[in-house]
């Protein structure tokens, strides 16, 4: 059995892999383009941590999620976002065809997240699934003081306020998101507001960007997850 750890550039990604580091045969991380520059030097931090370099895979032909939206004429909606679909879910399973071995996968869920670990357990029994923060009893909190205590910098986009460190303009993102995208990224939210209008579709239901009062959403009420292999992966459970 091969044991592999997906990394998402977030902390909780990260610490899962800290703690199994030494079980751990292989790491890889889903390259998009919208990421924050901030993500490859946490990424280069952590591999000095552990010792250990991780892989880098992609959509070749393709490999930015504005792109993906354009080609597809569709930015989010009850089947998901194509990035998603695109630049991870698919490229994840091709690389799985790839593979001879079982597979044991090693996520990122908090102690916070047991549900969230069971329903994934249940939907893909194909694949032994390890759960190290789950197990260490762990909140993300806690996760989040054992990276500062590593010596790690978080990345960039946490620092600013983030809950995760998702592509810069993430479509799953709420008003509140959006407003903080616009604060801190005002180009990026120019050019997703100006694709909404382009498709005709727009990334918050009932209202485009553009339309988007600036005093609108609360970006602590609103609940976002890490847009890693993880969260690609519980979505399908809820929505299957």
């Amino acid at each position: 059995m091969k044991t592999v750890a997906w990394f998402s550039g977030g902390v909780s990604s990260f610490i899962s892999i800290y703690l199994m580091k030494d079980e751990i045969d292989e790491i890889y991380y889903l390259d998009v383009k919208e990421q924050h520059e901030d993500t490859y030097r946490f990424m280069k931090d952590c591999e000095k941590v552990i010792g250990r370099k991780f892989t880098l895979l992609r959509n070749e032909k393709m490999h930015s999620a504005i792109d993906i939206m354009k080609q597809r004429r569709y930015i989010n909606g009850p089947s998901g976002a194509p990035c998603t679909s695109e630049l991870k879910r698919k490229v994840r399973q091709r690389w799985e065809q790839t593979q001879d071995d079982l597979l044991r996968y090693v996520w990122g869920y908090d102690s916070e997240e047991r549900n969230r670990a069971e329903r994934l357990v249940n939907t893909y029994p194909e694949h032994d699934h390890v759960f190290p923060l789950i197990d260490a009893m762990l909140t993300k909190d806690e996760v989040h003081g054992l990276l500062e205590k590593l010596g790690i910098k978080r990345p960039l986009m946490y620092e600013l306020g983030f809950r995760n460190n998702n592509c810069v303009g993430c479509v799953k993102g709420g008003m509140g998101y959006w407003n903080m995208i616009r604060k801190h990224f005002p180009e990026r939210f120019k050019e997703m507001a100006a694709l909404e209008r382009d498709i005709g579709a727009s990334c918050i239901k009932g209202i485009f960007l553009d339309e988007l009062d600036p005093e609108r959403g609360r970006l602590e009420d609103e609940v976002m997850g890490e847009c890693g292999i993880l969260y690609e992966l519980a979505y399908t459970t809820v929505c299957n």
